[in-house]
């Protein structure tokens, strides 16, 4: 299994008319670097309503009642009294120490099932951390590439200058061979082909973003909600059997699995090329991003009807360890 916590390479698929200048919002031309002014009004709404949803849900859970959490991992084993559909595996974390805690990628319940940390527990459990060093990282790996698709698009999500049309598409399913990680995108530009400059500011943006350590939560929520949420986007209902929300910082997006706690996961990622996309969905082209090491174009399922999702689309996926 490959894992990388240090160096990753993102691959953006983006769907596309060339405008003249700059693409993104204020950029320092001598330094390469964008100066961010604040979200777009979409993020906004959309992280807006999110909120709101997430504090109903929290207001309906009425009287608290206990739960035993039964914790099976070093420094050694504990037993935790947690409150039922509040308390999340990262909350079990910080009564276990700063170094249990900082190592945690995803929790494991009942030795069978993949659970995001901060995602409330339902019910009594037995409760291990998995991280970075274990002997078989399959599952660690998997979250953690999934995860920097997932965040790449909330960098991309905000690039852009107004005056670019942008359709957060999807980000597939991690390939870990390939070391690289991939999020499809329609851009209002025709046959676009960014310059040395344009891949740095996007790379040094993706960068800025996840050292501001922002935590990635998740929030199961009715049809309703999602279709108000995503009006300006029904790609996404069309593509996600279930209707689970993930979100880093003002960016919303539909899950596909377990995610990593925070940004802070991330290290150095630079983002280096980018590959126009065959593919069957109508509108503007699709175009991939990659990162230096990931010239050629990753392998993950081109968007549209070529190739078959096969990764389990909830939050926790049963795994063999």
């Amino acid at each position: 299994m490959i894992l990388t916590k240090h160096f990753e390479m993102c691959t953006l698929s983006i769907i596309s008319k060339q405008i003249k200048g700059s693409l993104f919002k204020k950029t320092r031309i001598s330094t390469l670097q964008r100066c961010i002014t604040g979200v777009s009004e979409e993020s906004k709404r959309q992280n807006d309503l999110f909120v709101a949803e997430q504090k109903r849900q929290k207001e309906l859970i009425g009287r608290i009642e206990k739960i035993d959490v039964s914790y099976d991992g070093p420094p050694e084993n504990a037993k935790l009294v947690m409150n039922k559909n509040l308390s999340t595996p990262y909350d079990c974390a910080k009564h276990l120490g700063s170094t249990v805690l900082n190592k945690a990628v995803v929790a494991l319940l009942n030795r069978e099932t993949l659970w995001h940390m901060h995602r409330p527990l339902p019910d009594s459990c037995t409760l291990e951390l998995l991280h970075y060093h274990l002997p078989n990282p399959a599952s660690v790996n998997k979250t953690f590439w999934r995860s920097c698709g997932f965040i790449l698009g909330a960098v991309i999500s905000d690039a852009f200058k107004d005056t670019v049309r942008l359709n957060l598409h999807s980000f597939p399913s991690p390939n870990v061979k390939t070391g690289s990680f991939v999020y499809d995108v329609q851009l209002s530009l025709d046959d676009w082909r960014p310059t040395k400059q344009e891949l740095k500011v996007l790379s040094i943006e993706m960068i800025k973003f996840c050292q501001q350590n922002h935590p990635i939560e998740c929030l199961n929520v009715e049809k309703d909600i999602a279709l108000d949420i995503f009006k300006s986007n029904r790609t996404k209902l069309s593509k996600y059997p279930t209707l689970q929300l993930i979100t880093v910082g003002t960016h919303v997006d539909i899950s596909r699995g377990p995610m990593i706690p925070n940004t802070s996961h991330l290290g150095r990622t630079t983002v280096t090329n980018v590959i126009k996309l065959d593919t069957d969905i109508p509108g503007d082209p699709i175009y991939s991003l990659l990162e230096d090491r990931a010239r050629t174009l990753n392998s993950g399922r081109i968007p549209g009807s070529q190739g078959t999702e096969t990764e389990d689309h909830t939050f926790a996926s049963r795994v063999v360890i």
